[in-house]
């Protein structure tokens, strides 16, 4: 099965702001629910500290991501100090202040769109992409591997999506879970019920992204070959799979000690 190249619904500029906060915020909740990236957890955490990075900027977060739970089981592994930064080129500020008020403020954000390609200067940490590598073509992949390597930063790509007909099938069945779980979702709001059972937008776009997204995934061997073009020969990259989630991670060989990053510079910033 080749992989596609087609957008997704969600993506688009014209697509309400609101309604792509309601699908990210369903789409998250599902996942979270499932926890369908727990067994990542130890592996991003023995990279994370491997790198010598003190904060993550998690990259395309959507509504936050697994970071609520993920960031206290990485604190709980003595990686307490450890900051979080969501990021977004459309920013769920709602779910990023939920986010941000629950860890106690372990979590911040930037309120400003940070595209995962041109990232500020002043975003300096262990990058991080949950469920959004698919959205971006193999040159893009490279560009951003690369950028890392530049800046001698880590970097993790987690995926649940993947080219193969079970997982297609799982999506094929998203929007009977965004009817189950609607709700009983944090921060309840009518509008979400309108758009989930009155007019069901929200389950059609989960039903329509989900196979996209699975149809764009891309495999271990083509993550590795990817790995491989974006250079990097002091770099340790690990690729594979592990439960559902196909991840690639990679840092400097070297096991470096914990730096100090830089301090936010420019405006739009909660942290």
């Amino acid at each position: 099965m080749r992989r596609a190249n087609l957008s997704e619904i969600h993506e688009q500029p014209w697509f309400p702001a609101k309604l792509r906060d309601d699908v990210t915020d369903t789409l998250q909740f599902i996942f979270n629910v499932r926890g369908i990236y727990r067994p990542i957890a130890s592996r991003l955490g023995t990279a994370i500290h491997a790198s010598g990075a003190r904060r993550v900027i998690d990259l395309c977060s959507g509504a936050g991501g697994p970071w609520l739970w993920l960031q206290r089981e990485l604190a709980e592994e003595k990686r307490a100090g450890l900051e979080i930064t969501l990021t977004d080129r459309y920013p769920n500020l709602a779910a990023f202040r939920l986010a941000q008020a629950a860890s106690g403020g372990a979590i911040g954000f930037c309120a400003e769109p940070i595209d995962a390609q041109k990232i500020p200067p002043a975003l300096t940490g262990f990058r991080t992409i949950f469920s959004s590598a698919h959205h971006f073509p193999p040159d893009e992949v490279v560009a951003m591997l690369r950028s890392a390597v530049e800046r001698g930063e880590g970097i993790g790509f987690f995926e649940a999506a993947k080219r193969r007909p079970r997982t297609i099938l799982y999506a094929c069945l998203m929007p009977v879970a965004a009817l189950l779980v609607a709700p009983f979702m944090k921060e309840f709001r009518f509008a979400r019920l309108i758009w989930t059972y009155l007019l069901p937008v929200i389950p059609f776009v989960l039903l329509f992204d989900g196979v996209l997204s699975c149809l764009r995934a891309y495999t271990p061997d083509e993550m590795r070959e990817m790995a491989a073009r974006a250079g990097g020969a002091d770099y340790a990259w690990d690729v594979g799979e592990t439960g559902a989630v196909m991840y690639l991670l990679g840092y400097p060989k070297e096991e470096r000690e914990p730096r100090a990053e830089k301090r936010f510079a420019f405006s739009g910033i909660d942290t």
